[in-house]
């Protein structure tokens, strides 16, 4: 069976997407995504978890993010669309594994905008000021660590704030993204070149056990425990590629230069702490290498140290940084699901945009979404995880997408091509399998019931549109082994809450390294046709007058 036709622009919608966005508007997007509240918090979490090794947990992670860098560059400048990372699949796998992917896309998207935001206030609430005349925070009893009132009200107020910007416009969001950008990125470079000169005992890096003193367990542990989520946003310029002025020639660099500048600072940022931190403090162990205060890490080592003024900018930053990026997600996640709109399962709504081209309806059911989060959700910390893990299912999906399109859409123009690919994208893929893993069997069997959750949401809108095609539903078939072959290595494995630790200590590495192997080339086998791909691209591009311009 063939394609259903694309679906028809809602009624009232009296403009598409526009193409607004150059290229540093695209590299400081995905840039002020990465830079987020993961610089003030990921060094302190990673050092618990693994020690002095924490640095090779920042250079496996960039490593490792930077394969599944270098997969959305290529697809994002060869298929620049609105909502990338969830048409990528659409394409290569027809609607369901589309779906899914968006579905995953959205999850992690729509929640870190309420989790920068609770970043934000829990800063500013660590102000002994704050804490005593205008506390923002419970500070005891089964609230303890939730918003309180007046917190809520602020969180409100600041989500309000980001949505107003995004309905600005794509060009407004991101231009005036990049001078919050360039403060952000200003910030951590100050703390790292101050903290260097000033506070750097070498000792430390063999203090408290070794310099591994949790062995690779820790350093694995680590990548979960905030150090991917830190590095993750580099995608965010392929979710704005359908308003991107030339996207062909643009996404790639700004996916490639944002990643690299962003792990660059976050290893430094993750030296100094270690070598800044008193040695006194981490003599015996890491479990505590601060001693005192909530401030957050690099604002504790500035107070330590003398430097009251860095101080003073670290907690201004506190409320930049995570602001900055909230602007930005709240912005892909309705990118996101403006994509999500064009299937014909879900509702039309969410792909109606203005005259000026802003999918208004997705904004504001991403802000409603955002505020809602505050509250079930205590801290930073305990969503670090979840999103971690949507994340990697979200990646997931990009080499497969890549490896399918190379075999049966083989033509289509690209401006930049991955190296390797042969190697690359199924190194990418088992890269991905591997963060979902390391996130610990508690987390990753409440993702795999969301997953289902959404399956059952496009199942729903399938049989209220007629139902799905035989084929479309056999091109997802590998969707079920992969994740509950996840759930199976998960449990049997050695990390988080409920895992069983039948599988012995690298054996589990191996284990799921040749079980995406399996996987990824069963999925690249079950991918649509060329004939079948086209389709899929022109009902996209039927929504996008635009396009043909930038193809030509």
């Amino acid at each position: 069976m063939t394609t259903a036709p694309p679906k028809p622009q809602a009624e009232g919608q009296p403009g598409q997407l526009q193409r607004s966005v150059g290229f540093y508007g695209l590299m400081f997007v995905s840039l002020g995504s990465i830079i987020g509240s993961g610089w003030l918090l990921g060094a302190l979490n990673a050092s618990k978890l693994a020690g002095p090794a924490a640095i090779l947990t920042w250079v496996i992670g960039a490593a490792m993010l930077a394969l599944l860098a270098l997969v959305y560059a290529e697809l994002g400048a060869t298929y620049p669309v609105a909502g990338g990372s969830g048409r990528f699949a659409f394409y290569s796998h027809g609607p369901v594994a589309g779906f899914l992917s968006g579905w995953a896309s959205w999850l992690q998207a729509v929640f870190i905008a309420p989790i920068e935001v609770l970043a934000a206030l829990a800063y500013v609430n660590s102000v002994s000021w704050v804490d005593k005349h205008f506390p923002l925070l419970h500070d005891g009893g089964p609230s303890q660590g939730l918003l309180n009132a007046r917190g809520v009200i602020i969180a409100i107020l600041l989500m309000i704030l980001f949505t107003g910007m995004n309905l600005a416009g794509a060009k407004f969001m991101s231009d005036s993204n990049s001078i919050v950008v360039i403060w952000k990125a200003a910030v951590p470079l100050l703390a790292i070149g101050v903290i260097a000169t000033t506070s750097f005992h070498g000792g430390n890096f063999t203090a408290g056990g070794g310099f591994m003193p949790h062995g690779m367990h820790g350093v694995f542990a680590a990548l979960t425990g905030g150090v991917v989520f830190a590095l993750q946003g580099f995608e965010q310029a392929v979710q704005l590629a359908g308003e991107a002025r030339d996207p062909k020639r643009d996404i790639s660099r700004a996916v490639l230069v944002a990643m690299g500048i962003g792990a660059l600072i976050y290893t430094a940022l993750q030296v100094v702490f270690i070598a800044g931190v008193s040695p006194s403090h981490v003599a015996k162990n890491w479990d505590n290498p601060l001693k005192a205060g909530d401030y957050g890490a690099y604002y504790t080592l500035a107070i330590a140290i003398g430097a009251t003024w860095l101080a003073t900018v670290l907690i201004i930053d506190a409320v930049v940084s995570p602001a900055g990026t909230g602007i930005v997600y709240v912005g892909t996640s309705a990118r996101l699901s403006y994509a999500i709109g064009t299937e014909r399962e879900m509702p039309t709504a969410l792909a109606k945009t203005d005259r000026r081209g802003v999918p208004w309806v997705s904004i504001l059911v991403a802000a409603v979404i955002g505020i809602a989060a505050f509250g079930p959700f205590k801290s930073w910390n305990e969503l670090v995880n979840v999103v971690t893990g949507a994340t990697a299912i979200m990646y997931a999906f990009a080499p497969v997408a890549l490896a399918s399109l190379h075999k049966n859409d083989p033509t289509r123009t690209a401006s930049y091509t991955a190296p390797m690919p042969k190697i690359l994208l199924p190194a990418a893929f088992c890269s991905a399998n591997l963060i979902i893993y390391w996130g610990g069997f508690e987390y990753t069997w409440k993702l795999l019931c969301a997953m289902v959750v959404g399956l059952l949401l496009f199942g729903i809108g399938s049989t209220r549109h007629g139902g799905m095609s035989l084929l479309h539903i056999k091109r997802a078939l590998w969707i079920a082994p992969w994740l509950a072959g996840q759930f199976v290595i998960c449990f049997c494995g050695r990390y988080g809450a409920g895992a069983k630790n039948y599988l012995p200590n690298w054996i589990d590495i191996l284990v799921v390294i040749v079980f995406s192997l399996a996987i990824f080339y069963l999925a690249v086998n079950m991918s649509q046709s060329t004939a079948e791909i086209e389709r899929a691209v022109e009902s996209d591009r039927a929504h996008d007058p635009l396009e043909d311009l930038v193809t030509s």
